[in-house]
């Protein structure tokens, strides 16, 4: 399947950045990739393909986003601070700069945007999505990590809890408008219990926990302990939900 390749020079972080869009109509859907990845890890490695049904059918218009993990999440010989100010700016030039830029493509798409990825990705994925719930009101997250010290360790600042959801929505208030926001929505986090699953399980279990204690309905879906940490169950995994979802 061809995709357009779409570059934007981002003022927040002061350089050009490029994606790729596949489809020209339906819900806007943000896919992150994995840890390190690329705008072109979800056609290289068949995530794309697992999706054209919805593609094709101008259901789902995906845009693989580009990532900057290396300068910021895995870049542990940096200062913390100066880690996750890098992050934050590259969060917003997704936010702020690329959703406007892809709405104005087509003013005819959904109001709300889904998001979807897997391991770093998804972690990405959930992050936006608990973030701003405004913008988007479906995420699906694969094998994901939400608690930032995984990365971060013991440092916490403004910026690491903003962008750790386990903490900031542990202790969000019951009044916060986005939780008749998040209620709204439709939620799926899905982990394996396979190889290289053991972190994202515990970290998944703690954002279950997280949503039954606020009442906020979610799917949280554990699959066997033959389903790995890699793309062959992504690739069944992202099929299986997206069929579940009226787009």
């Amino acid at each position: 399947m061809n995709g357009n390749l779409f570059k934007q020079h981002s003022r927040s972080l002061g350089r050009d950045m490029e994606c790729k869009i596949f489809g020209n109509a339906g819900k806007i859907c943000l896919a992150f990739p994995p840890q390190n990845g690329r705008y072109f890890d979800f056609e290289n490695f068949g995530m794309v393909e697992a999706l054209r049904p919805e593609i094709e059918a101008g259901k789902l218009r995906l845009v693989c986003v580009d990532g900057i993990d290396g300068e910021t999440w895995s870049a542990k010989d940096l200062p913390p601070r100066e880690r996750i100010e890098k992050h934050e700016a590259w969060f917003r030039y997704v936010l702020d700069e690329l959703v406007p830029a892809l709405k104005a493509q087509d003013p005819n798409a959904p109001a709300t945007l889904m998001t979807t990825g897997c391991s770093m990705g998804g972690f990405h994925a959930a992050n936006f999505f608990f973030r701003a719930p405004q913008v988007f009101d479906v995420v699906v997250s694969l094998s994901g990590l939400y608690h930032a010290g995984f990365f971060f360790g013991d440092y916490m600042d403004d910026l690491v809890y903003l962008n750790s959801p386990a903490d900031s929505l542990r202790n969000m208030p019951a009044a916060h408008p986005y939780m008749a926001l998040f209620r709204r929505s439709r939620m799926i986090f899905c982990v394996g219990q396979g190889a290289w699953e053991d972190e994202l399980i515990a970290s998944t279990r703690l954002l279950e926990g997280v949503l039954r204690d606020k009442g906020v309905p979610a799917w949280v879906d554990y699959w066997g302990k033959d389903v790995n940490h890699d793309w062959d169950w992504w690739r069944r995994q992202i099929r299986y939900f997206i069929e579940k979802i009226a787009l």
